[in-house]
């Protein structure tokens, strides 16, 4: 579970990370990020977006449980670590494909695009 503060919830934040972020996408979700100078609050928050092509409402659900897990594993992690003055925020798009994905590729494809869309973010 992600702790509130780590959360995206306003569909302003989610429009400017869609909008001005880094899109680094694989065959089971999309990630966008945006690198915040000096943040303010947490270093890192995240949110997900699982759209009606997944799947029914208990396999969005689903899906998203089985990411938030992901991401909050991965983000404790220290190969995730940020630098220390930046913060990122990034929305996760599950494609139809991550609902019916195994854990340990569902894992290795978001932990590639976080690292890929952080890179290119970082590169701006």
């Amino acid at each position: 579970m992600l702790p509130a503060p780590h959360r995206l919830t306003s569909p302003e934040d989610f429009s400017a990370v869609m909008r001005r972020g880094s899109r680094a996408g694989s065959s089971t979700v999309v990630v966008s990020a945006q690198i915040q100078k000096k943040p303010t609050g947490p270093r890192w928050r995240c949110g997900f977006i699982v759209s009606k092509a997944v799947g029914n409402a208990v396999v969005r659900h689903r899906t998203t449980r089985r990411l938030r897990h992901i991401v909050a594993e991965l983000m404790r992690s220290p190969q995730m670590a940020l630098p220390d003055d930046l913060g990122v925020d990034f929305a996760i798009r599950a494609l139809a494909d991550a609902a019916v994905t195994e854990h340990g590729k569902l894992r290795a494809d978001v932990e590639s695009s976080l690292r890929r869309a952080l890179t290119k973010a970082q590169q701006q």
